[in-house]
């Protein structure tokens, strides 16, 4: 007798057969704004982002953010802007209302919002709060929790609106075991209301802490900027971003083809060691986009070490048309008609302002320098110690110098010393090798100039075979011989590559490689550019190319990595800087071989001709790798120093 073993199943086909179809079910409101919610509001950080820039939208001038528990008990935005009717209130807690857009044209958007979910995605998951009044109009005000609107009633409030989102996922609670601690969404709220100020200098930000009741504290403030566009930015950057970024930044101001970027680019030698002072903004739109971040990154790639990045604040500009703002849920992504003029304007105007930049290089490289004298302890009553002393005069200083000059003629209206007294203390002064420098005898014919009013000053010295002392007119300058000379004879390499172009060298058999369609067709699409770099490749049938030459300055390479390398850099940007790159870390080995060592004895003129010869190089301020070639300390923080008054 046979039975029917209970662990067999049955066909499983048969299976399916009999199981019910699947019903397609329309959602009710709630449930979509639940889910709108969970696309457009991530965390409390989101919740603000999208009630901040209503408030923008509508023409305020000041804005006050409070929060408590990291905005997940209150978020309260209040704003001075144009505020709403009370027949308007029912209708912008309704799923795609909006007064921004009529709906004819999505590309032709020029607000900060325009879906109309923000807010009953809001209603949807906390318990929202809308207190308005319009101009002409009585104040009202609307209630919504967990999607369940009540009526309007009158409220008293003088201008604008305030919006107070309580107990944010109360009707989701799953979301809330997502959440970070009060501090980290604390700072990533402190994060979204920064870079909102950055777009927008002409607003005032206040950011409140309210946790605990009562009035809470400021956590950070930002007045109205007046001024010019820049003037107004510049000043805006600095109290946003630090004082020590505004300083060391250089002005963006480029257009191409209707498209205008302008901001500020730190100096190569401000950089960091992470990519969080790099802010990004799309028709003042605060945006995280690749293809931007590459293009900035690739711009400084000639002066940073890889593990270091680039500090910036840039604004693109352009008609509304020519970028796609709807390609995100929450509108941080953005997609350009022309995106390669996008990234070509970044690119070029950024390194063209560092050329102009010159040997400029970084204040922090000066103040960490004074950082690292420590001054003498303050007094007990905390103030900073204070010496009068007297100047010495100009005799005093001759007797001074001849004092220490072995074997020059002494000052004249001073007596020589005897040669014993004179060598008394200097003895080091007495050696072959001297790394004071002495001037000159005056010429006939008077300079220009005086060599201590150029930028880098006059020569004084050197000391430990390696770094040149320079004096300055308000200052001194101490430079690194080999940093500088390595930079120069770098800069001079690239100059000649871009002259001759680069050398090929033909492979005697041709290396075949086997790529997918994807990867064949995209290689294939930069195989001009690659040319230009020494790089030749053609294709050889079906998904296969063949790289028939290489830089020949690469020496004996692996053909087949590099362009998977170059593969994997289109995927990931856009665009590839590998081949170049590498030939520029070659030349950059090459000026480092071929620069002024270290512990080499130099003359004066040698000395004063390379500080000439920085003042004219663009980028000579920074080495290879973004390390700075100079230090500049001002007299006045030297005399600090000392206890001068």
């Amino acid at each position: 007798m046979s039975t029917i073993d209970p662990q067999i199943s049955e066909n499983p086909v048969t299976q399916a057969a009999s199981a019910p179809l699947p019903v397609i079910r329309q959602l009710d409101d709630s449930a979509i704004n639940r889910i709108a919610a969970g696309e457009v509001v991530e965390r409390p950080a989101s919740a603000v982002k999208e009630l901040v820039e209503n408030a923008i939208d509508a023409g305020a001038t000041r804005i006050t953010v409070e929060i408590a528990d990291g905005g997940k008990t209150l978020i309260r935005v209040t704003d001075n802007g144009c505020g709403m009717t009370p027949q308007d209130l029912p209708l912008a807690l309704s799923r795609h209302a909006t007064s921004k857009i009529d709906g004819s044209d999505l590309l032709n958007i020029h607000t900060f919002g325009f879906r109309g979910e923000a807010l009953p995605s809001l209603g949807a998951v906390g318990r929202l709060t809308i207190t308005s009044r319009a101009e002409g109009h009585d104040a009202a005000q609307i209630r919504v929790a967990g999607g369940q609107m009540e009526a309007v009633k009158p409220a008293a409030l003088r201008q604008g609106t305030i919006v107070e989102l309580r107990d944010l996922f109360f009707a989701t609670p799953a979301r809330l075991k997502f959440m970070r601690t009060d501090r980290a969404e604390s700072q990533a709220i402190s994060d979204t209301v920064k870079r909102l100020a950055m777009a927008e200098p002409a607003v005032g930000f206040t950011l409140r802490d309210v946790s605990g009741g009562g009035e809470g504290r400021v956590t950070f403030r930002a007045d109205p900027m007046s001024g010019d566009l820049f003037d107004a930015l510049h000043g805006r950057l600095a109290h946003v971003i630090g004082r020590e970024f505004a300083e060391n930044a250089l002005k963006i101001d480029a257009t191409r083809e209707g498209i205008r970027l302008y901001g500020y680019a730190a100096l190569p030698t401000y950089s960091r060691g992470a990519a969080v002072t790099q802010f990004l903004f799309v028709n003042t739109r605060p945006v995280k986009d690749k293809m931007l971040t590459g293009a900035l990154r690739a711009a400084y790639m000639d002066f940073l070490s890889r593990d270091r990045h680039p500090a910036a604040a840039l604004f693109i500009d352009c008609e509304p048309t020519l970028v796609d703002v709807n390609v995100h849920p929450a509108k941080s992504e953005v997609r350009f008609r022309d995106p390669g003029l996008a990234r070509g304007l970044i690119v070029s105007s950024l390194r063209h302002a560092l050329a102009e930049a010159g040997h400029r290089a970084s204040s922090t490289v000066a103040g960490a320098t004074l950082g690292a004298m420590r001054p003498e302890q303050p007094t007990a009553s905390g103030a900073p110690r204070v010496y009068q002393m007297d100047r010495p005069s100009l005799g005093a200083r001759n007797s001074a110098y001849a004092a220490q000059s072995p074997g020059l003629p002494p000052a004249p209206s001073y007596p020589a010393l005897p040669p014993a007294e004179e060598n008394a203390g200097f003895a080091e002064f007495s050696a072959a090798y001297n790394g004071r420098l002495v001037e000159e005898p005056v010429s006939a014919e008077p300079e220009t100039q005086p060599v201590e009013d150029l930028p880098l000053g006059a020569a004084r010295g050197q000391v430990h075979e390696n770094y040149i002392i320079a004096q300055t007119r308000d200052g001194m300058v101490i430079v690194d011989q080999h940093a500088a000379h390595e930079r120069l004879v770098y800069e001079k390499l690239k100059h000649q590559m871009a002259d001759t172009g680069v050398a090929a060298q033909a492979l005697l058999i041709p290396e075949i490689i086997e790529l997918s369609e994807g990867d064949c067709a995209r290689l294939l699409e930069v195989a001009e550019d690659l040319a230009k770099f020494g790089l030749g490749i053609e294709a050889f049938g079906g998904n296969a190319v063949a790289v028939r030459e290489t830089p020949a300055i690469l020496g004996e390479v692996n053909a087949e990595a590099m362009i998977r390398d170059i593969l994997d850099e289109l995927a990931d940007q856009g665009e590839s800087q590998l081949v170049q790159a590498r030939l520029e870390a070659i030349l950059s080995r090459v000026a480092c071989h071929g620069s002024i060592r270290s512990g080499r004895r130099m003359r004066g003129e040698e000395m004063n001709a390379l500080l000439r010869e920085m003042e004219e190089t663009p980028h000579s301020g920074q080495c290879n790798h973004g390390r700075p070639t100079y230090v500049e300390l001002k007299l006045a923080d030297i005399e600090r120093l000392f206890g001068r008054s």
